[in-house]
């Protein structure tokens, strides 16, 4: 693990907020000035092969990321994606209702495929309450 590695890793980990690659440039470069973007996409894709970063394209027109979550399934969470002003919003506090159907529908999916389903990745897209408009 590089010293430019350990960066990325430790911007991501520290933050509350999706990054982009340029987002992490800007915050590695005034105390690590000869990691370049190059370095910092290199780096990303190799996190994201290894499994200890997500990559999630949220229809913005840039890759963000975010740290994988560990083998227990501790840090999972499904996304709320405002169309209006593009605010990301990480939802975990799931309720036994979602737990069940979720489950349900994994088990349905493996036997209908024969594809055993290791993981899955949900966003949910729509309005937040600043951008919703109101209902008539």
């Amino acid at each position: 693990m590089t010293v430019g590695r350990e960066a990325v890793l430790d911007v991501i980990a520290q933050s509350d907020e999706h990054l982009s690659a340029e987002d992490i440039y800007m915050k590695i470069h005034p105390f690590y000035p000869a990691v370049g973007l190059t370095s910092i996409y290199r780096t990303l894709d190799i996190l994201v092969s290894i499994g200890l970063v997500r990559k999630l394209d949220f229809g913005h027109g840039r890759a963000k990321y975010e740290l994988a979550e560990d083998s227990n399934g501790k840090g999972h969470h499904h996304h709320l994606v405002c169309r209006g002003c593009g605010r990301i919003i990480d939802y975990n506090d799931f309720i036994d209702e979602e737990l069940a159907l979720l489950k349900k529908t994994e088990e349905s999916l493996s036997r209908k495929y024969n594809f055993r389903i290791d993981n899955h990745l949900i966003q949910f897209y729509g309005f937040c309450d600043t951008c919703k408009k109101p209902e008539r």
